[in-house]
Order: structure tokens, then sequence, then C-alpha cells
């Protein structure tokens, strides 16, 4: 259609100035809807563009004894709403050349549109997006091939072993605790899902109450408290979700081992790290860029592939979360290296608790960090990213604003003291995924 391909090529064109703009700290203005949605707004007037996100504590973390059940909730409810199907929601959006996104992840559920401001545009987009939201149908239909769909799905993740080393880490990294559910669920507990289960849990967790609502875009303040009033006004208040439990501490090292036939080994340690807030964010991640975030530069990657050539990469990170996310850090090798590999990033991490970084290397991670961060901001889409974090988690405003001073306030001696005390290697646990040599099986 020719209309549809004008508007198309008009978003295109906006998407490509936007990488060239560079965007100043943002003014995040809150506040919250009637029924209880938190909406955390960004005038971006410098392209024609409105991008929302809307984030519910609706994750895998909310599982409970029906694993999955996250990841389809979120999936069926653009399958149809209102009473449109899928195909008739992709082309009331692709007529006005707006873009819908929708993901599951541990701790949320995700739905993102992207818009031209223009009204003649913008309000079929609008209208698409609040119905997903507030009147999804969860088709019979859709509901049986989105079973199949994540079934194979399954059947395909047994034979990646990255996906067996991610399934294993939060299994045991994290079990008894709800973060241990597998997103995607099982094959059992998928086979067991109802519809009606689907829409109960929509019922539950899809609610102003447990709603935050990111707005970054080209429009004012008033316009910006009507758009959130459209996208969410219709949903019922219910209640937030329960506080998730705190994670305990672990006390003792554990190593688990599978054999799976590659001719790489994956290898990953782990310990619970931080919950966003934490107290020693920035000490913990300025460190971590140090030892392992910041790639080829960073002191694991020296001595595991320039000094060794044991690995073409290796990582460390800390992943904040609602609670203590983990603190991972891992490589791939060749299966008869594989316990070199694992000693060497070991002795890596435990010399770094010891010792810390010089002053030369917290230095150069300084203005590393400093130096990247306008990056962070210089998109629409990167903003509403932090934005939505921001309200999600319940971070300070000013936190983008303070950003940079905190990360040039950490000292070496507050990166010693937060992995001394946060970090301990002896009750790490230890995830192989890989075919084993007949010497490491004889062990």
């Amino acid at each position: 259609m020719r209309i549809n391909k004008l508007v198309t090529t008009a978003l295109f064109s906006v998407l490509c100035v936007a990488t060239s703009v560079v965007f100043a700290t943002p003014n995040i203005q809150h506040w919250k809807t009637d029924n209880g949605a938190r909406v955390y707004f960004v005038q971006a007037a410098e392209l024609p563009l409105v991008d929302v996100r809307v984030v519910f504590d609706a994750g895998a973390a909310r599982d409970g004894d029906m694993p999955g059940i996250a990841l389809m909730t979120n999936g069926m409810m653009s399958e149809g709403a209102g009473g449109w199907d899928a195909d008739n929601i992709a082309e009331r959006f692709d007529s006005v050349g707006a873009q819908f996104s929708n993901s599951s992840h541990r701790d949320m559920s995700v739905f993102n549109l992207r818009t031209l401001s223009e009204k003649e545009w913008m309000g079929t987009a609008v209208k698409t997006f609040a119905t997903i939201l507030s009147k999804p149908t969860f088709p019979a239909d859709a509901f049986e091939r989105e079973r199949k769909r994540l079934l194979i799905s399954l059947e395909q993740n047994k034979e990646s072993p990255e996906s067996i080393s991610g399934e294993k880490l939060f299994e045991n990294l994290y079990r008894g605790h709800p973060y241990a559910s597998i997103p995607e669920g099982t094959e059992q507990s998928v086979k067991a899902l109802k519809r009606t289960d689907l829409m109960a849990y929509y019922r539950r967790y899809m609610v102003g109450n447990n709603a935050i609502v990111a707005i970054v875009g080209a429009m004012d303040r008033k316009s910006a408290e009507a758009l959130a009033k459209t996208i969410v006004g219709e949903l019922e208040p219910g209640k937030a979700a329960e506080p998730l439990p705190e994670v305990k501490d672990r006390q003792q090292a554990e190593e688990v081992v599978v054999d799976f036939p590659s001719t790489q080994s994956h290898i990953s340690i782990a310990l619970p790290g931080m919950k966003r807030s934490d107290p020693d964010e920035f000490a913990l991640y300025v460190g971590n860029h140090i030892l392992g975030g910041s790639g080829l530069v960073s002191i694991l990657s020296d001595e595991i592939r320039e000094k060794r050539g044991l690995s073409y990469s290796s990582y460390s990170y800390f992943a904040p979360m609602r609670v203590q996310g983990p603190f991972i850090m891992g490589l791939q090798t060749r299966n008869d290296q594989a316990q070199e590999a694992l000693k060497v990033m070991r002795q890596t991490l435990s010399e770094f608790i010891n010792n810390g970084p010089s002053a030369r290397q917290l230095e150069s991670a300084k203005k590393n960090i400093v130096g990247g961060y306008a990056l962070r901001m210089d998109s629409n889409k990167k903003i509403i990213d932090q934005v939505a974090s921001i309200g999600f988690y319940g971070l300070e405003l000013d936190y983008l604003d303070t950003y940079i001073a905190r990360v040039q306030a950490v000292s070496v001696d507050q990166i010693k003291d937060a992995f001394m005390r946060r970090v301990n290697p002896e009750n790490m646990l230890t995830v192989i995924v890989g075919a084993q040599t007949p010497a490491q099986a004889a062990n």
C-alpha cells in the first residue's frame, strides 16, 4: 500500500537521523495514573518520535508451580486482542509505520511501541497497543500454536551447550528461590498449561498497580499524561506483586558437570551478586570493569587469552536484578584445556580480591566508563531503556545525573572492600558443559 510505504520510509529516515543526535542527561518527570500505574516521562522534541515501554512485575520469577506461564502469557497477548487476530494487529501497526515488540524475562514482562508523533499516525498505533494490554483474548488456536513453538524451542535448547549452561547455572545458584525457574518452562510444565491459566495470570499481574509506563518523545507533559491514560487506563487497578524473597548466601562450593558432545567446553563460575540500588553498586561495577567487564583489555582477558591462549574471549559481569542477580565469570575453551582455564580464572579472581586494582587500572577504567557514558543516551531507545529501569527498580530520579560523579568517586580501597565482602571464591558454583576427556571423567 502506497501510504504504508510512505510512512515506513519516513520512520526509517527519522531513525537514521536519531543515530547522530546526542542527548544530554534526561529530565525525568514522574506521576501515577488513577489506576496506580507509575509513569516516567522524558520530553525529547528533537525527533518526531514517541517511544513507549510498559513493564509489569510479571516475569518468570512469578511462575510459581507453572514454569513457562509468564513467557506464554506475554507472547499470547499480541496473538489476539479486542476483535483482532495476530494478522490484524500486525497490519494495524504496519499501516502507520509503527514498531511493536514484547518480551519476557525473569524479573519483568515488557511491551514496546515506537511510533511517529503525528496524530494522524500515532492514534492507530496507540489504540492497538492499548488494546493488546487491556483486552487480550488468548485465542485457543494461537495458544496451541504457541505451546508447540515453545516445546520445539525447549528441544532445541537441549542441543545448545550455552542454553544448558545458563539453565544449570540458575537452577543450582538459586535453588529454592523463584529465580531458579526456567523462563521457557519445562516440557512437562508447558504441556500442563491451560489457556485459562494464562488468563488468570494476566488478571493477577497485568494490572495498574503492577505496571510501569516509560514515555520518551516529542510531546509535552499534558500530552504524555493523556497518552499514559489511554495506554493503561483501562487496566484493572489490582495489586502490586509481592516482594521477592532475598537470596541466601552460598555456604560452600559446588561443581556441576554436564557431558556434552562438543569440541568446546562452556565454563561458568558464579555467586549471587547484587540487586539494583545496592549500596556497593558502583564499587562492584567499576571493579568488575577492570576484572573482566572491559573485553580484551580486562585483567581476565590478559591472563587467559594474551598470556596463555586458553580462550578467545572471557568475561565477568554483575547482573543486578530485583533481588540479588548473579555475578558470573565465564569462557569457552577446548575440552582438553578446560581444567587449566578454570584454574586460571579462579586464580585471577582470588588475586583481584586480595590485591584489588592498581591506581592506574582504576583511572583507566573511569575514563573508559565516563567516556562511553554519552553513548548510553544517544537515542530515544537507549533513553527509554534507562528510564524504564529506573522506574521498575525504584531508583532515584537523579540516578543518571549522579552516575558519572559516583563512578569518579570510587576508590581502590572501596573496590577491594566490596569484593572482599561480596565475592567469596571458596563458595562459588562452577558449571562445565562439554565433552569430558578420559582424565576428567576419571576424576
